[in-house]
């Protein structure tokens, strides 16, 4: 029998939360605690290669699965967008450093494209040099505005030619090119960059790219791709920070850790044992599935538990979840040296069991079921819910599981709601509020958080959302070849939380939000003239051209009368 689908699991998720299914003793959101981060808190806002650079096959560029999946035209994006230009990043480096400096970010997070610098994913076929040349500009910009490069080495877009030759992630050979790969980026940048996120978010990608079938390579290998993908890019993490710190560590002084992202997950009946049980369950499935391996050498007791009942059940003479050796388990603990996380909402959880007779899935896996709370603020978008009490949870759940580590939250935002003002975003403004006051609070009751980077720096192509989704603090028209930038009412304030380090005081926050809500009726003014401008650049554009090419005809014409008479 097939799986029950994602989306189906979706809808029943709505229905229930639709009907009030209203947590016995939900939490309520204490009040707003005023006060400043510690000394040295690095401020960010990030990006990715594929999602925002454009130039596909340029300069040398080799294609991505990204391109692939979504050059397939087959309804896959809505739209058959593609991210061919995305935001025209590759060919607007200095325009966006000034955007960073504008906000005044102490850090910019980036991607580098593996398929830029190795154009088959193999060191030893060629390496690009532009591509070398590009990021090495785009590090030198950053740095000569004193904004430190964070870098992510792989969020994504693997090379095409290595899931055509190998099968991509499935495929153990998988570590040695990434390990290849990564010290390339040691080699070439590591003078420079000290801090290095090796994987973004690989849940997802292994998730959504071996098990749904939703991105890239867009396999649907239910309950058994992604349990591999995910066992070799956790191998592969730990070759590629055992490779820097034997070779590189001595003498660039950086670090390099993993970027994890999780929703919180809230027992729906607190007073319920097995609602308590499979909330901790879907925390051990989220993060405890990568983050176990690294800090405690194998995967949560949970986890091995439940995969190994059910392949039993269905069968299979072993678990679908692999296992490590003694040896990787003892090479794998240890390899971080900070824990980043990603962060956008919160679920309630209840206890659901799925027979194993309904097939092998990660859904299924888990026996859970996921709520949402109709009370909590819609943010436009079915998934996304304004929870910041759970952003606090999370961050103290990481850090007393995992031994205290140092911890940077890598990726937190909320995209556009729908039906509004495009440059007046007052529900990014009271969602950075609130989860960054969560996070200010989790710091007070003791978690060792370095960092936060919001998600994103500019609108970009949101993998199988397309163009649809905006998370950006600054809008980019997409239908201008240009595609130009406008600044949101969120830029003015987020600048506010990073100059002042924190919230001061009730009087000043609250000058912030009605300062940062006056810049929009005139950057809507001047986006609503936009198709006026683009029209008269395109007509520039031509008569310009025309123009000066009848001069020069005239000019010869005349010359050619003048001598004429000379003679």
């Amino acid at each position: 029998m097939k799986p029950v689908p994602f989306v189906t699991l979706w809808w029943m998720l709505l229905l229930v939360s639709g009907l009030g299914a209203i947590r016995k003793g939900s939490p309520e959101e204490a009040s707003f605690y005023y006060g400043t981060f510690p000394p040295g808190f690095s401020w960010g806002v990030g990006s990715s290669a594929f999602q925002t650079e454009g130039a596909w096959d340029q300069d040398g560029k080799g294609p991505s699965i990204w391109d692939a999946f979504t050059h397939s035209r087959k309804g896959k994006v809505p739209g058959e967008e593609t991210a061919d230009s995305a935001c025209n990043g590759y060919y607007r480096v200095q325009e966006d450093v000034m955007l960073l400096r504008e906000l005044h970010v102490n850090h910019y997070r980036f991607s580098l494209s593996w398929p830029r610098l190795l154009p088959t994913g193999v060191r030893g076929d060629r390496v690009n040099e532009k591509g070398i040349k590009f990021y090495n500009d785009l590090i030198d910009a950053l740095l000569k505005s004193n904004i430190t490069p964070v870098v992510t080495l792989h969020h994504w877009d693997l090379p095409q030619l290595l899931q055509v030759k190998y099968g991509g992630w499935q495929n153990a050979s998988m570590t040695n090119y990434f390990s290849d790969y990564a010290n390339l980026c040691f080699e070439a940048f590591g003078d420079r960059v000290k801090h290095w996120v090796t994987f973004s978010d690989p849940r997802t990608m292994a998730e959504k790219g071996y098990e749904t079938g939703h991105h890239a390579p867009g396999l649907k290998l239910h309950g058994t791709g992604l349990y591999k993908a995910a066992h070799h890019i956790i191998k592969a993490h730990a070759q590629a920070w055992h490779s820097y710190n034997s070779t590189w560590r001595s003498r660039q002084q950086g670090l390099v850790g993993i970027s994890l992202n999780c929703d919180w997950g809230e027992p729906m009946d607190p007073d319920n044992p097995k609602d308590i049980e499979a909330a901790e369950r879907y925390l051990q499935f989220c993060l405890g599935w990568f983050a176990n391996p690294i800090y405690s050498g194998d995967y949560p007791q949970v986890m091995k538990e439940h995969i190994g009942r059910k392949s039993a059940e269905q069968g299979l003479d072993m678990s679908r979840l692999p296992m490590f050796s003694l040896q990787e388990k003892g090479y794998i603990k240890g390899t971080s040296d900070f824990l980043g996380l990603g962060h956008v909402t919160t679920r309630y959880i209840t206890e659901r069991n799925y027979p194993s007779r309904l097939g092998p899935s990660y859904q299924n896996d888990r026996d859970l079921m996921e709520l949402v709370d109709p009370n909590w603020p819609d943010l436009g978008s079915q998934w996304l819910r304004s929870v910041p009490w759970g952003f606090r949870r999370l961050l103290n759940f990481a850090q007393t599981q995992y031994g205290d580590p140092p911890i940077y939250v890598m990726e937190n935002g909320a995209s556009q709601k729908l039906h509004s003002t495009p440059l007046c975003d007052k529900w990014r403004i009271k969602y950075l509020k609130g989860y960054i006051n969560e996070m200010l609070k989790a710091i007070k009751d003791g978690a060792n958080i370095k960092g936060y980077t919001s998600w994103s720096l500019l609108d970009q192509f949101e993998w199988e959302k397309g163009y649809s989704n905006r998370y950006g603090f600054y809008y980019v028209e997409f239908n201008n070849r240009n595609k130009p930038r406008y600044p949101k009412a969120s830029v003015q304030y987020y600048k506010k939380i990073v100059t002042a380090n924190g919230f001061p005081n009730p009087r000043e926050v609250e000058s912030w939000y009605f300062k940062a809500l006056e810049t929009c009726s005139i950057n809507n003014q001047m986006l609503a003239a936009e198709p006026l401008l683009s029209h008269m650049q395109m007509v520039m554009e031509i008569v310009v051209p025309t123009v000066c090419a009848l001069c020069v005809l005239i000019a010869a014409v005349l010359l050619m009368i003048l001598l004429r008479s000379q003679s």
